[in-house]
């Protein structure tokens, strides 16, 4: 029907199924990657961006210029731009939020990062002047992530249940436990976005997505949560399956300031108890890369490590009786809603059993989590995914949550903080995910790729993921 053919040429709308429901919308006050997802390139901006290859490339500022000395970050911001409330977007909108973002109650992930700003000065409105307390040689990269968003000063307190970003679309409405709908913003600074409005679906459970793709309910599903269903969409004249990678580093985290796993012969005990190959066929099918050490393969700075801890149960109990952990003793494995998480935790603790520890298994919901376990700290082990990109650093934060403190890790970060050598930096980055490998603060467990389900004439949707974030803005549909 030619009239149908037309209505379908010129679709607007588009429908995204994600596995997690984000436990607010403001990306400075919460580490949930489901807060990325929706918000990322498409509410909020900050004065750098990632692309989908993950290269570094500018955004709210036009260009920079570095000093000599690397104390010193002056950024010229583009003209015209304006919050979602009408606020125009001046220095003193990047001086509110970067420093509210390292201030002493700050709440933001990443507070360590913005902490070291030592001062911010307005030249004029459009330019702006950072100067650190010491070289950071990562500063300018982190500026592209989440946290680092710009927020209007008039709208930031209510930005958890209510985003003003300056991005190309403004936050609609969002029924919790079901669905967010964003709409194009018709006075965006930027490129007109080809979509009118986007909704992001929450479908935790795989086989209830697949049937929603199959029946075209879902436009796309960004990372799959179930490799067996996927041979659902084979063939399939509507939908393909895009295979992409992202940041993924799963780990089983250890409570290192808990006994016993303040004990390095306990840690390596519990690394030795698990087979971690069998683990991957388990949960991914086989199709996944064994971690050493907290860096995803996609990473320019991976380097494959031996396994110094490879599955020997015998010896693993060895280790525990050697370190004074009597056969029987109670341990409780934390796991969050996400398959992975679930089915890796089972397979663990049957693992941790069968070398004499009586492991619990303790599901909690999402925002459960991150208060409980990242925020707080109040675990033995908990399975979960790391999907920021290079993020080795946060092993040298404090506080962070699995408590891992190293003299020598955090001589690593100084130096590797303070170059801009990009031979250097690889070098430390190298010697950093050796000393991880070596101290095995947690399990690393597997990296695996990212299987993105979609519409066939869907074009420009990110299936690469270098940040938690699903940019709509330069997404439309063929004809």
């Amino acid at each position: 029907m030619p009239g149908t053919a037309r209505a379908a040429d010129t679709r607007d709308t588009l429908s995204i199924g994600l596995a997690i429901e984000p436990p607010g919308l403001d990306p400075t006050r919460g580490s949930s990657e489901a807060i990325g997802m929706v918000t990322y390139g498409n509410i909020y901006e900050g004065l750098m961006r990632l692309d989908e290859q993950g290269a570094l490339k500018p955004l709210l500022a036009q260009d920079w210029h570095i000093s000599p000395d690397g104390l010193t970050y002056d950024f010229t911001l583009h003209n015209g731009v304006r919050f979602h409330d009408g606020t125009p977007l001046t220095c003193d909108s990047v001086k509110f939020s970067l420093l509210r973002a390292g201030a002493a109650d700050s709440t933001n992930p990443h507070r360590a990062i913005f902490s070291q700003i030592a001062d911010i000065s307005c030249p004029d409105s459009l330019h702006v002047s950072i100067r650190l307390q010491h070289p950071y040689g990562s500063f300018l990269y982190q500026l592209a992530w989440n946290d680092a968003a710009i927020l209007s000063p008039a709208s930031a307190a209510q930005n958890i249940s209510h985003p003003v970003g300056t991005g190309p679309f403004v936050f609609g409405e969002w029924r919790r436990g079901d669905h967010l709908t964003l709409t194009h913003n018709p006075d965006y600074w930027g490129a007109r976005p080809a979509l009118q409005s986007v909704t992001f679906r929450f479908m935790p459970d795989p086989l209830s997505a697949s049937n929603a793709l199959l029946a075209g309910e879902l436009d796309a599903y960004p990372s799959f949560p179930s490799r067996e269903i996927l041979s659902r969409f084979s063939g399939n004249m509507q939908l393909q399956v895009v295979r992409g990678s992202f940041p993924f580093k799963a780990i089983l985290a250890l409570n290192n300031a808990r006994r016993p796993f303040n004990d390095f012969r306990v840690r390596q005990a519990i690394a030795q108890a698990i087979d971690r190959k069998a683990l991957i066929q388990a949960v991914a099918d086989g199709d996944g890369t064994l971690l050493q050490s907290h860096m995803a393969p996609d990473d320019p700075d991976y380097v494959a490590l031996p396994d110094r801890y490879p599955y020997d149960p015998d010896h693993a109990r060895a280790l525990l009786k050697e370190a004074g952990v009597a056969p029987g003793t109670h341990l409780t494995l934390t796991f969050p809603p996400i398959g992975y998480a679930r089915d890796s935790s089972e397979l663990i603790a049957a693992y941790l059993e069968q070398v004499g520890l009586n492991v619990t298994l303790q599901p909690v919901e999402w925002p459960t989590w991150l208060s409980q376990v990242y925020g707080q700290g109040q675990f033995d082990m908990t399975v979960i995914a790391h999907t920021e990109p290079h993020d080795i650093t946060i092993y040298d934060r404090t506080p962070v949550y699995f408590h891992y403190h190293s003299p020598v890790f955090h001589r690593l970060v100084e130096q590797y903080e303070a170059t801009a050598d990009t031979t250097r930096r690889h070098q430390l980055s190298v010697q950093m995910q050796e000393q991880l490998a070596q101290d095995e603060p947690n399990i690393f467990l597997f990296a695996i790729p990212r299987e993105t389900v979609m519409n066939r004439r869907l074009r420009g949707l990110w299936t690469n993921q270098p940040i938690a974030g699903c940019p709509v803005a330069g997404v439309f549909w063929a004809p």
